[in-house]
């Protein structure tokens, strides 16, 4: 939508207070806006509703009007302005009880929606004192794509000579509802098909802008112009033929849908209500002359809001607008009842909107009377009362009579009828005095009653009140006094009462005057004079008349506090701790004498607290007792009757300093060392009024009466040095300010601290024993205090050692030692003063001892105990490889019988310096066994399955160590012998063996275990089995073998004595089973055939046929070397079954036969059709197939897959139900 440039709504143009829009007039001929006779006229400029008007101000700029509005025009030489209109529009001039309006109207040939080609109108004469106008239409009744394709557009033209595109419609309003600058907010929602049409619109409009419009778009905007919209542009105008070709394409795909929308019929008014009503119109339609769009173009688009207005003053009054949507259909609500109204429909559709239909009209009906208004007191007695009453809006019936409920003075809330008629007032007796009264009041017409009206209250009258006492005074002031009066004696409570209050002021001679009326019992009169008498009066008054007044009172307002006494000053020189104040009278003592002065004092600048140092009526004072060099502020304040004056101004005063006083005695700060001392001092309590800037501290040495200054300065410590320890030396101290140095202080002793003591000379070491020493030394020079303690430190290392004792002794046990090891040691003194210097370190030697306990005794394993050669002069590294190895089936025969022996090993212990030369090893009752230096022995001859309690002792040159610690070990039983082998069960590939006695599978509580070896092709025995059980079966052997084998047995004895060697042989293989031999009838014999098998190791293989006839045994019907037979004379009735089987014909042993072939069924021949026959064949065939059984391992193998299958499934089922 196009923007205006300050456009002003129409409700502000039809105010009055918006002056007219037009140049001031000479100030000799005043404008004549009544009539048109004058040199200057009013021209009231008619704006119909969406149209806009345009007028130059004075300063330059454009300013909009829309309609509708009357923008009234002055006419400097009394003739009407001319009017340019655009092509289609003529002017026409109407006078009106002596006001000329201009109208623009169409000419006849013009029709909605058409355009006239646009052409320059000739200049307009000149009017000096007139602004240009432009008729301008709204925006809403004609989109912008209508006037943008104008390049250049009006706004660069002249004012005067600018031309607008007006709408069809020329209806004149002279009263119109406010309508929005820019257009209504509901409308700027587009559908899809308005959108694409005001697409289209768009770019043809681009395009004819650049075709024709190209040179007028040059000019920039000017600084005190609009800015550019639809409707103004800046360009230059184009050429007349141009516009007219834009306009006229735009014209031709708008025009239809202008007319569209203007089509609309009148609503339909159904439902009428008193106060509302319901509306329904049918949307335009496009009309029977139009083409209907052609293939390719875009179908216009449907009117998409709709707005209804409605005028309740005559079909050409106000409109309003009551509805803006889309729907077809509108309830009107809160309108007037028994009213006659006018409603019209406009359609709009995005930019466009048509022309408002036909208006119909309705009556709405008729209903009970408004709410009346409350009843109003006419006049009252003190026992009746008259009422007054307005008529309400009857609504469309005539009120009949009215309805008045009182409460009849009982203050209940219940309400009884006390009148009922025709009249509009009422009144009412017999009512008591001075009494309140409720009443309410309601209409009634044909149509009912109306709702009661507010509840109002009134009080009846009563007797003129008596005199009030007279008034008393409440608190006085210094100009106003408070009053207060009590209300009449005798005074009904319900009785309003007023009061007023005169007073007459002492000496003035006018009388009393009223200073208040009104309901309250006390007033504060204001204004007064200070210290001034004013006499008083009540008078109470009501409905019926006053009262005498009371007795006069008389109060006296209070005197004003005095001013601020003058000329506040010091009376000579300032001394350090006083000075003399003087001070004259103030000049308005506030209408009373002044009583007293009061001075205040306050110390230092920032006036924390004023203290009081003087009272009195004497004009001058003392103030003593100050600090010197101090800063004081003093000031003074008068009192009278009327109250305290105001402060002076604060007045400064500087008192002159004096010397400091005496400091207190200065102090060690921390302990006294002993070469140096360190001195703090405070600053003195009394400065003197200045700041110590300096301070003098003096030593006195002992012996010595004169002192010595050791520093001077401005700090509050210092340090005094080259002292020497234990010495008790004297200070003191003074400070200076600018007014000199004050006195000293006392004399404070302090005495050196003691010195850390000397070295001590190297400490004498004297060995007790191979574990024990005893340290000793001297005292060394303490230096001024005696030694405290001494600290020994001792060490194997001179770089580690520790401190082991902190005593007042002068030698210290060592405990604890090892024989034969070198220590360091020395020592330290220490006293109050601190530590002193450790002495040189001293190296000692404890002498050598018998070796140390064996701490770590290990038993050997058994394979550490077999017999080797080289066993005595194998290492440590040796033996730890033997253990890795793996054990060799034929290891070397133990020499050491775990059960008989035992074998130990232990660590070697200190020697203690002295090499060990043998090992004893106690037994317990048997002998003790001793041993050379070394760490291995294995002792023999014992028991088997006996426990021993062994411990090991080491010795030296010097003796017998400590034994260790005891342990028991235990020898093991005696191992089991062999058991006897045997061959249970034997195959052409397997042997079964059995041993001892006890059941095949090994038990779990069995500690018995067997070794069962067989001898291999290189004689050698391999191991086979070794565990518990009883039973094994050798595999994979060769036919017609025999196989050497030995067994032993073991437990946690050891491993028994192999047995002798047993031998077993395997048996010859039989011949392998052969195929399902093949059986063919010839007439009425058959022949049967069968595979060949090779010779096995040499031995020829020879067959072995039988036959079977019916429900018979098998019979042998050929035993030899070939592969097939013929079987003559078969029975036709009887079946036959064949098998054959492998026979191996040994050299030196019996023939072996081997399994026999599936067995293979001949049928009986049938007579039969050849179908049956055929068939029948079929049969055979089949029947003659070979069945195949599976073997031992098929078998195993099918049954585990099936439990693994089982088991998945089980699996499955748990992971899915049960865990899930």
């Amino acid at each position: 939508m196009a923007e205006h440039t300050s456009p002003l709504e129409s409700g502000q143009l039809l105010s009055p207070d918006i002056p007219m829009l037009t140049s001031p007039p000479p100030p000799s001929h005043p404008p004549n806006i009544v009539n048109g006779d004058g040199p200057q006229q009013v021209i009231l400029v008619q704006v119909n509703p969406g149209e806009a008007f345009t007028i130059q101000r004075d300063d330059g700029q454009f300013q909009c009007i829309t309609g509708p509005a009357q923008v009234p025009m002055m006419s400097p030489n009394g003739s009407v302005p001319q009017i340019y209109v655009p092509p289609g529009y003529v002017q026409q001039i109407i006078e009106e009880n002596g006001v000329r309006r201009v109208l623009v109207l169409p000419q006849t040939e013009f029709h909605p929606g058409g355009h006239s080609p646009l052409h320059h109108p000739p200049p307009p004469p000149p009017h000096a004192h007139m602004q240009a106008f432009i008729p301008h239409p709204h925006i809403m009744h004609a989109p912008p794509h209508l006037y943008s394709g104008m390049a250049g557009g009006t706004g660069d033209m002249n004012p005067q000579y600018i031309s607008q595109y007006h709408p069809a419609h020329t209806t004149i309003y002279s009263e119109q509802d406010t309508h929005p600058p820019h257009g209504r907010a509901a409308f700027a929602h587009r559908d899809e098909r308005a959108s694409k049409t005001y697409e289209r619109l768009q770019k043809k409009l681009k395009e004819r802008q650049g075709v024709g419009g190209g040179g007028g778009g040059g000019l920039a905007p000017s600084k005190d112009s609009p800015p550019p919209s639809p409707q103004k542009s800046r360009g230059t105008p184009p050429s007349g033929g141009d516009l007219q070709n834009g306009l006229g394409e735009l014209d031709e795909e708008a025009k239809a849908f202008q007319e569209c929308l203007n089509s609309i019929c009148k609503p339909v008014v159904t439902d009428i209500q008193a106060r509302g009503a319901s509306l329904s119109w049918v949307a335009p339609s496009r009309t029977e002359g139009e083409d209907e769009p052609k293939e390719g173009e875009e179908v216009p688009a449907e009117p998409s809001a709709y707005e209804v207005s409605v005028s309740y003053s005559g079909k050409d009054g106000k409109y309003k607008t009551a509805y803006s949507g889309e729907e077809l259909s509108a309830t009107l609500q809160d309108l007037r009842p028994a009213t006659d109204y006018h409603v019209r429909v406009q359609a709009m559709c995005n930019c466009l909107q048509g022309v408002p239909s036909e208006p119909v009209s309705f009556t709405t009906l008729s209903c009970e009377p408004d709410t009346p208004s409350p009843p109003r007191k006419a006049s009252g007695t003190k026992s009746s009362l008259v009422l007054q009453w307005k008529a309400p809006c009857d609504n469309g019936s005539k009120i009949q009579n009215y309805i008045l409920q009182w409460d009849e003075g009982k203050g209940t809330g219940q309400f009884e009828q006390c009148y009922y008629g025709p009249q509009k007032q009422y009144r009412l007796t017999k009512l008591s005095t001075a009494s309140r009264y409720s009443f309410r009041l309601a209409a009634k017409n044909d149509m009912g009653v109306s709702e009661f009206s507010e509840v109002v209250h009134i009080m009846t009258s009563c007797s003129v009140p008596a005199p009030p006492l007279s008034p008393e005074l409440i608190q006085p002031g210094v100009t106003w006094l408070c009053v207060r009066w009590q209300r009449p004696a005798g005074s009904p409570k319900e009785d309003d009462i007023g009061y007023v209050l005169e007073m007459e002021e002492e000496g003035s001679g006018y009388g009393f005057q009223a200073s208040y009326d009104g309901d309250e019992l006390s007033h504060t009169i204001r204004n007064l004079h200070r210290s001034t008498t004013y006499r008083f009066r009540v008078i109470a008054y009501n409905a019926e008349g006053k009262s005498n007044p009371s007795a006069v009172s008389e109060f006296t307002t209070a005197p004003d506090r005095p001013g601020c006494p003058c000329r506040l000053a010091v009376k000579g020189k300032p001394h350090p701790t006083s000075f003399r104040l003087t001070w004259d009278p103030p000049k308005d003592n506030g209408g009373s004498d002044v009583t007293k002065y009061v001075v205040e004092l306050s110390e230092g600048l920032s006036v924390s607290s004023w203290n009081q140092v003087y009272s009195g009526l004497a004009m001058e004072c003392v103030c003593d007792g100050l600090s010197p060099g101090c800063s004081y502020q003093t000031r003074v304040h008068c009192i009278s009757a009327g109250g305290e004056s105001p402060l002076t101004e604060a007045l400064q005063v500087q008192t002159p300093p004096v010397p400091p006083g005496p400091c207190q005695p200065p102090r060690v700060v921390g302990k006294p060392k002993a070469r140096e001392v360190q001195i703090r001092w405070v600053p003195p309590l009394v400065d003197g009024g200045s700041a110590v800037s300096s301070y003098s501290l003096e030593m006195f040495v002992p012996q010595v009466e004169e002192g010595r200054e050791v520093y001077q300065g401005s700090e509050l410590d210092c340090t005094v040095g080259s002292l020497l320890p234990g010495r008790t030396y004297g200070f003191r101290i003074r400070g200076a300010n600018k007014a000199g140095f004050g006195p000293f202080s006392e004399r404070s002793e302090v005495t050196t601290g003691p010195g850390a003591p000397e070295m001590c000379r190297p400490p004498h070491v004297t060995c007790k024993s191979p574990t024990c020493a005893v340290v000793s030394w001297e005292a060394p020079p303490c230096n001024g205090a005696a030694v405290s303690e001494y600290r020994l430190e001792w060490g194997a290392a001179e770089g580690s050692m520790q401190l082991c004792y902190t005593g007042a002794a002068l030698s210290h046990e060592m405990r604890g030692l090892l024989p034969a090891t070198n220590y360091f040691c020395r020592v330290q003194a220490v006293n109050v003063a601190g530590v002193g210097s450790f002495s040189d370190g001293v190296l000692c030697q404890t002498p050598c001892s018998v070796p140390a306990t064996v701490s770590s005794v290990h038993a050997l394993r058994e394979s550490e105990m077999r017999v080797d050669c080289r066993t005595t002069e194998r290492g440590e590294d040796e033996e730890e490889e033997e253990e890795e190895e793996e054990e060799d089936e034929e290891a070397t025969p133990l020499l050491y019988s775990p059960s008989t022996c035992l074998g130990l090993r232990w660590e070697a212990p200190c020697d203690h310096g002295s090499e060990i030369t043998s090992y004893l090893i106690d037994l317990g009752e048997k002998q003790p066994i001793l041993t050379g230096p070394v760490t291995k022995y294995i002792i023999q001859n014992l028991q088997p399955d006996t426990s021993y309690r062994i411990r090991i002792q080491a010795l030296n040159s010097l003796g017998a160590g400590p034994f260790s610690h005891t342990f028991k070990l235990k020898t093991k039983p005696l191992p089991p012998l062999p058991p006897r082998l045997e061959c249970t069960a034997s195959s052409h590939q397997t042997l079964r063996l059995k041993w001892g006695d006890g059941p095949g599978k090994a038990q779990p509580t069995d500690s018995l275990q067997y070794h069962l070896q067989m001898e291999d092709k290189n004689g050698r025995f391999i191991s086979l089995y070794k565990g518990p059980c009883h039973t094994h079966k050798v595999q994979r052997l060769n036919e017609s073998t025999s196989y050497a084998f030995r067994i032993q047995a073991f437990n946690e004895a050891g491993e028994g004595p192999f047995s002798t060697v047993y031998t077993f042989t395997t048996p010859l293989s039989p011949p392998a089973p052969l195929k399902a031999p093949r059986v063919e009838r010839v007439d009425e014999s058959c022949e049967v055939s069968w595979e060949t098998l090779p010779p096995m190791k040499g031995d020829p293989v020879i067959y072995c046929l039988q036959s079977m006839q019916g429900n018979s045994e098998f019979k042998q019907i050929y035993k030899g070397s070939a592969t097939s037979f013929q079987l003559p004379n078969l029975s036709s009735s009887t079946d036959y079954r064949f098998r054959v089987c492998g026979i191996r014909q040994c050299q030196d042993a019996p023939e072996i036969i081997g399994p026999y072939s599936s067995t293979v069924i001949l049928l009986p021949p049938r007579i039969d059709t050849p179908g049956a026959s055929g068939a029948t064949g079929s049969k055979a065939a089949e029947a003659q197939k070979p069945k195949r059984s599976l073997t031992d391992e098929q078998f195993s193998f099918l049954i585990i897959a099936l439990l693994a299958v089982t088991s998945i499934l089980i699996a499955v089922a748990i992971q899915y139900f049960v865990i899930e």
